[in-house]
């Protein structure tokens, strides 16, 4: 599945087409359907991680959207795609452990 931009959604263009940006106003894909298991865990698709460039050792920011004080929506971003404040507060969680 894939959300369209509509004629509305041109305003929210951006002239940099090197910037990720994921927001309301870019295309999406439901890309899979993914189960947890007993122990928390997800297995990202293959393809998945191949389109998405993830190898192992990637790091992935987990970002939440919260509503009526619960989780309604989770994204994964790549750590190197973060800019600003959100970068600087969790660069050093990034490289702990390395």
């Amino acid at each position: 599945m894939t959300k369209k931009r509509t004629s509305n959604e041109t305003s929210c263009l951006n002239d940099s087409a090197s910037v990720c940006e994921c927001n309301s106003c870019s295309a999406y894909n439901v890309e899979a359907i993914l189960s947890v298991d007993e122990r928390g865990q997800m297995v990202l698709p293959k393809d998945v991680r191949e389109k998405a460039g993830i190898k192992t050792g990637t790091k992935l920011a987990l970002i939440s959207w919260e509503k009526d004080g619960g989780i309604c929506c989770l994204a994964l971003i790549k750590a190197e795609n973060l800019s600003g404040m959100v970068k600087e507060v969790l660069e050093p969680l990034m490289h702990k452990g390395d």
